[in-house]
């Protein structure tokens, strides 16, 4: 069985949905109508833009699909778990195009005596309770800030002039040119962080650039929290932009990348999965309270938008984000590095309960 494994790539989901949404942009030149009435405002045309959007929206998913019914199951769970050597020895030879001989007492040996334990187990909790602590609590704090983030996009566009005043323009335009200024930062910020993060993770680890990552969120963050007011004024915009699509940069050359890879590397095979499940929900609940919480949280102190109450206002919700960022700083100081390590020496399945340290690193 092979002891190191290559680089957990990463995808850019955001971007993907991002160029979904511009998919509408040859649509909308004829769609310029003012806001004077909100039904005259969408257009027939409408109907067929929601549509193609998800359309192009499945295209990513149905790809992942495909690809992953041609990968065969990992060998580790079909070797450890399933106990299926045959099938593990021929999925590593067809993998790696050599022949692989079964060795039966040798995988026997790999097998944790103990292996029987489940997930709430004191076991487990002996050797993963803080790793998942860690994964849940990190990916949960990254979600709740950098769905918040996005959120917050058609607003400070507006606030930097990016675009007009939503009465001026139709729905679909509207439309438009939020997905054209959100292409624009995934470009600039969120696409290169993708592709840092897959460059450089096996030379800094996962680790360091978790924490870089919310550590520069946080930074980034403040320098836009601090002189809000005077950044938002005509011709302090360029600054704005440039540290707003920084904390994007640094979320995806971090966490935001981090937090779905280390789960999949640091937990035993038997609950590899259902950790990062574990891990996963969390994340998603921190996404709808970005979503939901502060999309109520951001709205004007004196004057929200119809629909909304007042809320705290988007200069102190920008702290607020900040505050979130350095919780996922510190709750990722609980994260183990997994670079350079083999899954099984990683995930402790092959140490005794005795030799294994309370934090299990």
């Amino acid at each position: 069985m092979p002891t190191r494994r290559p680089v957990a790539p990463s995808s850019p989901p955001s971007s993907l949905c991002r160029a979904s949404v511009s998919c509408s942009a040859p649509l909308l030149p004829l769609l310029s109508r003012p806001r004077s009435d909100a039904a005259e405002s969408i257009g027939p045309e409408a109907d067929y833009v929601w549509r193609i959007i998800i359309m192009f929206g499945t295209i990513p998913a149905a790809l992942t699909y495909y690809w992953r019914m041609k990968m065969p199951e990992t060998a580790r769970y079909m070797a450890l778990i399933a106990r299926n050597m045959k099938q593990a020895t021929a999925d590593m030879s067809r993998v790696l195009n050599k022949d692989i001989t079964e060795e039966e007492e040798q995988v026997r040996l790999q097998v944790v005596t103990a292996d029987t334990w489940g997930l709430f187990s004191r076991q487990f909790m002996s050797r993963h309770g803080l790793h998942l602590l860690a994964t849940t609590s990190t990916w949960f704090l990254l979600d709740v800030a950098f769905y918040s983030q996005n959120l917050f996009q058609k607003d400070i566009f507006t606030k930097v002039g990016w675009i007009p005043p939503a009465r001026t323009m139709s729905a679909l335009e509207e439309l438009y040119r939020i997905a054209r200024a959100q292409a624009l930062i995934a470009l600039c910020g969120t696409v290169p962080g993708y592709w840092f993060t897959v460059a450089f993770i096996d030379i800094i680890g996962r680790f360091w650039i978790q924490l870089m990552g919310f550590a520069m969120m946080t930074i980034f963050m403040l320098a836009i929290a601090v002189p809000y007011d005077y950044l938002v004024k005509p011709g302090h915009h360029t600054g704005f932009v440039v540290l707003y699509g920084l904390t994007f940069f640094f979320a995806n050359f971090g966490p935001n990348s981090t937090t779905f890879i280390v789960p999949a590397e640091i937990f035993p095979a038997r609950l590899r999965s259902t950790c990062h499940g574990v891990s996963a929900a969390a994340g998603k609940a921190g996404a709808i309270i970005g979503a939901f919480g502060f999309l109520y949280a951001s709205q004007d102190q004196k004057k929200p938008d119809k629909g909304y109450s007042a809320g705290i206002g988007m200069h102190n919700a920008l702290f607020l984000l900040a505050g979130t960022n350095f919780l996922g700083l510190l709750f990722s100081l609980l994260v183990p590095e997994s670079k350079g390590r083999s899954l099984e020496e990683i995930s402790k399945e092959n140490f005794d309960d005795d030799k294994v340290s309370p934090t299990g690193v």
